[in-house]
């Protein structure tokens, strides 16, 4: 799979350039001995280009059938505060309900992270080439803490009604809020559980995607691979 979010290795050696006015790039990084010259709006929109291409491949690796169910990192199983619930219905053979709440809360953060996408392309529209240059001369996390820092609260707003809607599309409301008032309704439960499972899915579900966003940053970084249009050619070189 392709990966190609945020600031390939290349752009390390950039940092230590005093002048971005023309960028040249090392030997190192092509085949040739001379690559020439890029400018440096040239550069921030290749930095843009990749940043676009990675996030859609960590949108896409969780927007899609088991992308949190079938994974061992991402896959939600109950809130906390429900574990209890889960112990004692399994106990009582009401096992079935619970496996089918978990799978629908999965299928439920599959689906809404679709919405995802155009709040991270606002993020790389609204980016400075000063933005882009800081990411270059950042942590290996830059990229990530800048879509942090610029999408988090927007992903979350984003998120609340679209993960409320896709909850209720697959039926997990109603699994999980059928599993936790049939517990509330045990004799021997002293503490009731609250069956609102909207903000614990939306919260597990922005947490998986910066971590998406983090690996695949990391990737590109350590990793300089395909270059998909003439623009990131002459920007990261070609292999």
């Amino acid at each position: 799979m392709k990966r190609n979010i945020i600031v390939a290795a290349a752009f390390f050696s950039l940092a230590t350039i005093p002048s971005f006015a023309q960028i040249k790039l090392p030997p190192i990084l092509t085949k040739k001995t001379n690559t020439g010259t890029i400018t440096e709006a040239e550069a921030g929109q290749g930095i843009k280009e990749a940043l676009l291409n990675g996030v859609t491949t960590a949108v896409l690796n969780l927007n899609k059938t088991d992308g949190f169910f079938g994974s061992a990192i991402y896959k939600m199983l109950l809130p906390p505060d429900a574990v209890k619930v889960e112990k004692t219905l399994r106990k009582i053979g009401m096992g079935a309900q619970v496996d089918k709440a978990i799978l629908a809360i999965n299928r439920g953060a599959e689906d809404a992270v679709a919405f995802a996408k155009p709040i991270f392309i606002d993020a790389i529209k609204e980016m400075t080439l000063k933005d882009a240059l800081n990411i270059v001369r950042g942590p290996n996390n830059a990229a990530t803490n800048y879509f942090k820092e610029k999408t988090k609260e927007k992903l979350i707003l984003a998120f609340t009604p679209s993960v409320q809607s896709s909850l209720e599309k697959v039926n997990a409301t109603k699994y999980y809020g059928d599993i936790v008032n049939a517990y509330n309704k045990l004799p021997t439960t002293l503490n009731k559980v609250n069956p609102d499972l909207t903000a614990y899915v939306v919260g597990k579900t922005v947490d998986a995607l910066f971590d998406q966003v983090a690996k695949e940053e990391a990737n590109i970084r350590a990793n300089p691979l395909a270059r998909t249009s003439d623009i990131l050619k002459k920007v990261f070189g070609t292999k």
